[in-house]
């Protein structure tokens, strides 16, 4: 793999395969890593077509899924302590931490944690 990594938020993932054309830019050519938070709230939308499905699969196919691990939980455990975030929230952003890659999002939420490099997206 090269380019540089980025961990996405949902939402991101939602807005490229949207066909958002900055994001589709930013991330060309680099790494991109999914929390399995993202993974399931892309995947488990009750409304999803078939069609869509398959693009999902067919992009999830091409990302890092991280899973949970004891790190990534007791970072989470940590930042819910300290902000008042939700729990999803927290799961995604201490990967990040635990990954040591920026967050891409679009949720003005995570501008409150310090600890995570952070690319906040203004929704188009």
């Amino acid at each position: 793999m090269n380019g540089n990594n980025y961990l996405i938020d949902t939402n991101i993932a939602i807005y490229l395969l949207s066909g958002n054309q900055k994001i589709a830019e930013l991330l060309h050519q680099n790494n991109i890593y999914l929390s399995f938070i993202s993974d399931l709230e892309l995947q488990a939308f009750k409304k999803l077509k078939q069609s869509e499905s398959i693009i999902i699969n067919d992009f999830l196919s091409h990302c890092t899924i991280i899973d949970i691990n004891k790190s990534i939980k007791d970072n989470t455990i940590k930042l819910r302590k300290k902000y008042k975030i939700k729990l999803p929230d927290c799961i995604i952003a201490a990967t990040a931490e635990y990954l040591n890659i920026p967050l891409i999002t679009a949720d003005t939420d995570f501008k409150t944690i310090d600890t995570i490099q952070m690319i906040i997206i203004e929704p188009q």
